[in-house]
């Protein structure tokens, strides 16, 4: 699989947020030539403020057929939500 150009995945900060937003993937031989590409593919009309490129291969997620082991044990952490408390009127809008 030498011959292969690694894939790529990039996120974008748009002017209107703080946090970058995942907008797609590339093949590139580079960090240099995939920031190039992701600059030429995804901010054509100037969407972004900055560009993060990720080797995708250096990327780990979970399995979504394990979704509810991971994510369903919080339903049961009432505590976690404190949708239950009372504010008290002299606090505010919080």
């Amino acid at each position: 699989m030498s011959g292969e150009v690694p894939l790529w995945e990039v996120f974008i900060r748009p002017r209107n947020g703080l946090s970058h937003k995942h907008v797609g993937s590339l093949h590139a031989t580079d960090e240099v030539m995939a920031l190039d590409a992701a600059r030429d593919v995804y901010t054509r009309r100037g969407e972004g403020t900055s560009i993060w490129v990720v080797p995708s291969k250096a990327i780990t997620a979970s399995d979504p057929d394990r979704a509810a082991e991971n994510f369903e044990p919080t339903a049961g952490k009432v505590y976690r939500h404190p949708t239950f408390y009372d504010i008290p009127e002299d606090v505010g809008h919080m």
